[in-house]
């Protein structure tokens, strides 16, 4: 084998290990149609939860240190903003993380995210401020922000290709990010639930 053809057979096996290992890490099409539905799902529990509200129980609260609906939907928009720039600015940035058990992560993911048995305190940047002048624009908001997320799962390549460091204790890729933002809105989408259970919720 002469040289010009030596080197062309490296270039091709090198661009051939280069295509399978971004397939390898890029998402099979049962995880994205799983993530897709679970935006959707946790979009549609959180326009179920929150329909017809009046102005009293929009505004209802608990307790004076806990959160009313309006502001825990506000909550929810600014936080998948937040989420959803951090995946695309950083994210996507990161070198990929290998060894995971992206099987066992992504499962994590679904199941501690929602969990409200243990509370958390939300950053001093994503606690309501009515940022958004209002529950409807908050909702508003949220809708258009929870479609750029769906346009990111089903329009990027690559990722299962770049992770980083969660509050999960453990490296989170892309897709898994992307679950993280159906899982936080499934969680305040809970929280709604439980003040409207309050016994002292407005009838109207």
């Amino acid at each position: 084998m002469n040289a010009k053809r030596c080197l062309v057979v490296v270039t091709i096996a090198i661009a051939f290990v280069f295509a399978v290992r971004a397939q390898a890490q890029d998402v099979n099409p049962a995880d994205k149609e799983k993530a897709m539905k679970y935006l959707e799902s946790t979009r549609k529990n959180i326009e179920e939860a929150i329909k017809g509200l009046s102005d009293a129980q929009w505004n209802f609260k608990a307790a004076p240190d806990r959160w009313s609906i309006a502001q825990c939907v506000e909550h929810i928009a600014a936080t998948e903003d937040k989420l959803q720039g951090f995946v695309i600015e950083q994210v996507m940035k990161a070198p990929a993380a290998p060894d995971r058990d992206v099987v066992k992560i992504d499962a994590m993911v679904m199941t501690m995210i929602p969990d409200r048995s243990q509370k958390r305190q939300a950053p001093e940047e994503l606690k309501p401020t009515n940022r958004f002048g209002g529950p409807d624009a908050s909702l508003k908001h949220f809708e258009e922000s929870r479609a750029k997320t769906e346009d990111l799962l089903k329009s990027t390549p690559d990722l299962r290709g770049h992770a980083l460091d969660s509050p999960m204790g453990v490296k989170l890729d892309a897709y898994e990010w992307i679950l993280f933002i159906g899982g936080h809105s499934e969680r305040h989408t809970k929280q709604i639930l439980e003040v409207k259970a309050d016994p002292n919720f407005p009838k109207m």
